[in-house]
């Protein structure tokens, strides 16, 4: 008898519908087809001990299992219930009149319980484009599963749950999600609040610039002047996720295994923080089983590298074209993987081996020559796709003793949300430009040109302070956020003023100037 079962499996984004095909005929041999990986392949084992522990038998005879396409490689155990069901239906132990009008996924536990699965977002989306009428998914994915519209999600515990569905002994109700509700209920809510920062106003004012131009930005200071404290509350103040970026950073999410039981969307923009030991493959993504890396996880939001000149010098290469293309392609022997990531490139680290250049408080012991070699492990490429450089200083104690709390985030938000509608309003015939970060060199000429003023002010800086030529384009965009945070058509000169002085590891003297 042939039996037909479907499944998914994912592929970066990508997600193919996988047919099991299950023929059981007279003989005693098991055949596997379908370029399945070991994970796949021991889902005998425990489909045979889940059978055993609800008491059914696993089939006697010849058993050939084909999970088409054949030539796409398929990985992990979330096969193990679609694969059970079709060598129970075969077998004749269950009848399934509407089998085929049902998309499958789950993995088994020895005592037939399920076990969740990873991407049941992009999967429940890709059941949906394929018109089938339900997804049965272990029940922790239910609620993120039922995100998707126009499709019933049937959240079941074990595999007792799934036959007694697909057999018609008991009825279950399909999984509700009012996802608007829950989305913009969990938007407003932050642990962290830049009201906590107290003093640090020309840094907090950098990263108002930041956000609201999608800028990247890196931060120099000496140890405890709030670097990490300041950019940890920088999703605070950045624009809400729209319900379609939501949806995108979800998948990535559900993809990589990171989103909890019983979640739904991702309402907030994601932040993530490596550790400076990272590996290139965790960065950008990839491995022997292909995953998301921590540049696509932070889509939609910030990567923040803390001590960035302690990373290794090879794996923040990996990072400038993805900074620069917003997405990428990781091609290997056995295969290729698209992923997105436009995020915010958010870095601090000390500005010398001692930690104290710059300090007032201290006295650095390094020479210039240490202070240069400390930074140069940033190469000029990469920072020059950094638009935001700026120096900190610690704090003063009259500044940190102040019993009067620093602006709330929220104010600061309203601002930068603000400026990003004024940004969208610009750019809304650009496909794929939201905000000033994303500019191409015509939209620089035809959107951020400043008044003659301008033009002298910023040719006299890049002279007398050492300035690169490719400082030019980064300070034009910074300038023209800097103009529609203040609601200016027109990028003047003090916004160039501005912008310049956002500009500080450009200055060719920075590692050789006095205390």
């Amino acid at each position: 008898m042939l039996v037909k079962t479907y499944c998914a499996a994912v592929n970066g984004l990508e997600v193919t519908t996988v047919t099991i095909e299950v023929s059981l005929n007279i003989g005693v041999m098991y055949h596997f087809t379908g370029l399945g990986d070991t994970a796949v392949r021991e889902g005998r084992n425990r489909i045979a001990a889940a059978l055993k522990y609800i008491g059914y038998k696993f089939p006697n005879g010849d058993i050939t299992v084909n999970m088409a396409p054949a030539d796409l490689r398929k990985e992990g155990s979330s096969f193990d219930l679609p694969l059970c069901i079709a060598l129970m239906a075969a077998s004749g132990s269950i009848e399934c009149p509407e089998l085929e009008k049902y998309m499958i996924m789950g993995e088994l536990s020895l005592d037939g319980t399920l076990q969740p699965i990873r991407g049941a977002l992009p999967i429940a989306i890709r059941a949906r484009k394929e018109c089938f009428k339900g997804l049965i998914v272990p029940i922790q994915n239910a609620r993120e599963a039922a995100v998707v519209n126009n499709l019933d999600v049937f959240g079941m515990e074990s595999l007792a749950d799934v036959i007694d569905f697909l057999s018609g002994r008991r009825q279950f109700e399909p999984t509700r999600v009012d996802t608007r509700r829950e989305f913009y209920e969990q938007q407003a809510h932050f642990d962290l609040d830049f009201a906590d920062v107290r003093g640090q106003e020309a840094a907090k004012r950098a990263l108002e610039v930041a956000a609201a131009g999608g800028h990247n930005l890196i931060m120099i200071g000496s140890p405890g002047s709030g670097k990490s404290m300041m950019a940890k509350r920088l999703p605070g103040i950045l624009p809400p996720l729209s319900l379609a970026e939501s949806l995108e950073t979800t998948q990535i999410h559900s993809i990589a295994g990171k989103l909890g039981r019983n979640a739904t969307l991702i309402s907030q923009r994601p932040f993530r923080a490596p550790h400076h030991t990272i590996s290139e493959v965790a960065l950008v993504g990839g491995g022997t089983s292909p995953q998301p890396g921590e540049i696509s996880l932070a889509h939609n939001g910030v990567l923040f590298c803390d001590e960035l000149t302690e990373f290794n010098k090879q794996t923040l290469e990996v990072l400038r074209q993805p900074l620069e293309d917003r997405h990428i392609t990781i091609s290997r022997a056995k295969y290729t993987l698209d992923l997105p990531c436009s995020f915010m490139f958010v870095a601090s680290c000390n500005p010398c081996p001692c930690g104290y250049y710059g300090d007032p408080t201290h006295t650095c012991v390094c020479t210039p020559g240490q202070r240069a070699r400390y930074m140069s492990r940033i190469s000029g490429p990469l920072l020059d796709r950094i638009d935001i450089q700026i120096e900190i200083t610690p704090v003063p104690f009259k500044d940190i003793s102040k019993a009067q709390p620093g602006e709330p985030s929220a104010a600061i938000r309203e601002r930068v949300v603000r400026a990003r509608q004024i940004q969208e309003e610009r750019f809304r015939d650009h496909k794929g430009i939201h905000c000033n970060a994303q500019m191409t060199e015509r939209l620089i000429h035809q959107y951020a040109e400043p008044d003659e003023a301008g033009i002298q002010m910023l040719r006299m800086a890049m002279e007398r302070l050492s300035l690169s030529a490719r400082a030019y384009s980064r300070i034009l965009k910074v300038a023209r956020t800097i103009a529609d945070l203040a609601g200016s058509e027109k990028v003047a000169s003090m916004h160039i003023a501005e912008a310049i002085g956002y500009r500080q590891l450009d200055r060719g003297d920075w590692a050789e100037r006095g205390q």
